[in-house]
């Protein structure tokens, strides 16, 4: 079992960057590999970025490419997504999530927090 609690999120304006962090509980958390994914009002979630076990390995959405990095402390159990260049189009709830391999679909995804919310004004 693991738990997953997001924090960092905020208002900000176009162009600036913000660190979301996801810390989880559970001894298990560097078996896994982890995943954030974000809901803006009125759309369905979409995959922002995974990180295998290790970190050694990085995966991202193509809207993202570029201005965001995924990064994880397997010492500190915690997921890290350092978002830089931010957009209007990038306001969402971001959510990250636990799964046992590498994917970016959400149905792979076994464990979700309760996502933090991320506002870019322009």
């Amino acid at each position: 079992q693991v738990q997953l609690v997001e924090s960092g999120g905020g208002l900000v304006q176009a162009g600036d960057s913000l660190r979301l962090s996801c810390a989880a509980s559970g001894r298990t958390f560097s078996s896994y590999f982890m995943g954030w994914f974000r809901q803006a009002p009125g759309k369905e979630r979409e995959f922002v970025a995974t990180i295998s076990w290790s970190g050694g390995s990085t995966y991202y959405a193509d809207s993202v490419k570029g201005r965001f990095t995924i990064s994880r402390d397997n010492a500190k159990n915690t997921v890290y997504l350092q978002m830089n260049s931010l957009k209007p189009a990038d306001t969402a709830v971001y959510y990250c999530a636990a799964a046992s391999r590498a994917t970016p679909r959400q149905r792979d995804y076994d464990y979700w927090g309760q996502g933090t919310q991320v506002t870019v004004s322009s």
